[in-house]
């Protein structure tokens, strides 16, 4: 699993439509009403790297296996969400298990898509999602807080001033992503799975003219972006919903150079998360199977063995290392490993986007 995202957002803003075209599937019910989404739709899709096949090719693997993200469409919010209002806070169950925040935002003019606060403002609707966001987490702050208060443990006193310093921050109307917070503050924030404190890639969703340029709306996310030194993409849900349909890789391809874009939203989004997580991807290739598998950047090399399996990591030896580029330059692992392409790395080897690994390990 490369990560796992949520999407949230108002009615009406392309939430369903764009989970649609994402996983191509027909899960979530696009409509053109507030709440058709009743329950969380989970899809899994693969993230596209052309380095995966090329390493397949020369490896002669008999199965190509990428790695994937999961995604979680979740009802629209509207004012009120985390005191019931609408379908009430029970989706926001389901963010709080996710790595990141997909926050799709309306960026388009269409008469005949009803927006559920009459007009179209892209700051106005990212600071109703995000009160609401903000508001669950005081909940969660004020009910941890209770519980510990009735405690008369000195070793708590760390953790309840993180909870006075995190309320008083919400309380500011700001997200906990844009607060620093000390090793044990994220260890606190964590335990009490506070929304907030997650990462958010804002998805404007814009007309099929606007897609690669932007326009005036978009404009005004990005200077939000930019002020909290975070991340956005722009999308089409409606160009991506026509991608979904074609099946020809090299006709999707050329439709979406036809559109002046050199790769597709769902490529835009997962890039964009990966690098707000800061996540990377290496490989392991043979004639078994081409695999890719997703790390956190600065993983060593026992750390990205474990996630292959427990085992590995526990019994680590050593990592065989093979770039990318010298993988593909010296026709595989054969031609590198004559060359002196191939190294040996130990315990403490960070790895890099890229790296072709083979581990050794015993248990």
């Amino acid at each position: 699993m490369g990560f796992n995202c949520g999407i949230v957002g108002l009615p009406n803003v392309g939430k369903s439509t764009l989970f649609n075209a994402l996983t191509e599937t027909a899960a979530a019910q696009a409509m053109n009403y507030p709440f058709c989404t009743i329950e969380p739709n989970i899809g899994r899709v693969s993230v596209p790297d052309s380095r995966l096949f090329k390493l397949a090719e020369i490896a002669s693997s008999a199965k190509i296996i990428p790695t994937q993200i999961e995604i979680v469409d979740i009802a629209g919010l509207v004012k009120g969400a985390s005191n019931g209002e609408g379908l009430g806070n029970q989706f926001l169950g389901h963010i709080r298990s996710t790595d990141a925040i997909l926050h799709i935002v309306r960026c388009f003019e269409n008469s005949d898509i009803t927006h559920v606060n009459g007009s179209i403002d892209p700051i106005r609707d990212i600071e109703v999602v995000e009160t609401e966001l903000i508001l669950a987490d005081l909940e969660s702050l004020n009910k941890r807080l209770s519980n510990i208060s009735k405690k008369n443990n000195p070793e708590l006193t760390e953790e309840k001033n993180f909870l006075a310093k995190a309320t008083e921050w919400l309380e500011s109307g700001k997200m906990l992503n844009q607060l620093k917070l000390t090793e044990n503050e994220e260890n606190f924030a964590s335990s009490i799975h506070l929304i907030t404190k997650k990462p958010v890639l804002y998805v404007c969703n814009v007309n099929e003219n606007d897609v690669v340029s932007g326009n005036s709306l978009t404009k005004q996310v990005e200077q939000l972006v930019k002020n909290r030194n975070s991340q956005m993409v722009i999308v089409s849900a409606e160009i991506e919903s026509e991608i979904a349909l074609i099946k020809d890789e090299k006709e999707k391809e050329e439709y979406i150079q036809s559109l002046g874009l050199s790769e597709s939203g769902l490529s835009r989004v997962i890039r964009g998360g990966y690098n707000l997580l800061n996540l990377i991807t290496f490989f392991t290739a043979g004639p078994t199977e081409a695999h890719a598998w997703t790390v956190y950047k600065g993983a060593k090399a026992p750390v990205a063995a474990g996630v292959i399996h427990t085992d590995f990591e526990r019994g680590f030896i050593c990592a065989e290392i093979i770039s990318y580029d010298d993988y593909v330059t010296f026709n595989g692992e054969l031609g590198a490993k004559n060359v002196g392409k191939m190294r040996l790395e130990g315990k403490d080897y960070i790895i890099n986007d890229g790296d072709v690994v083979h581990f050794r390990f015993n248990v």
